[in-house]
């Protein structure tokens, strides 16, 4: 299997990106006015947490993260108009832990408006 297409969703590609540097706040400035998201985060079994809210919200999901631990890594994705949908997996230190699925809409500006994540070490796609 070949590597996949970054170009596919290159809003998503850039944001896990800086997610996964030793800079994420830099995630802040990708953000529109009216910014809203959800980030489902399962642990597996019945641990799960459901991060949500807005800038102060994401602050705090920021805030919260052991930065260098997880690595986010491209499966597939799409974009149709102003939405991207990204399928991916998360490292821990090269090890496959969670699979994960994205979805963005983006405003006229080219940031995120609305963000909807889930993960889950029920499921690997590799």
């Amino acid at each position: 299997m070949s590597a996949p297409s970054t170009s596919a969703a290159p809003f998503l590609t850039t944001w896990f990106g800086i997610l996964d540097s030793d800079d994420a706040d830099r995630i802040l400035h990708l953000i529109s006015d009216d910014f809203s998201f959800s980030i489902l985060f399962s642990t597996g079994g019945d641990g799960g947490t459901d991060f949500h809210g807005g800038r102060a919200a994401l602050e705090g999901y920021l805030a919260q993260r052991t930065v260098g631990v997880r690595t986010h890594h491209l499966l597939t994705a799409s974009t149709v108009g102003r939405d991207e949908l990204y399928l991916g997996e998360v490292r821990r230190s090269g090890v496959p832990e969670a699979s994960f699925v994205a979805s963005a809409r983006l405003d006229d500006q080219g940031r995120v408006r609305r963000l909807l994540i889930g993960r889950s070490p029920a499921v690997l796609f590799t």
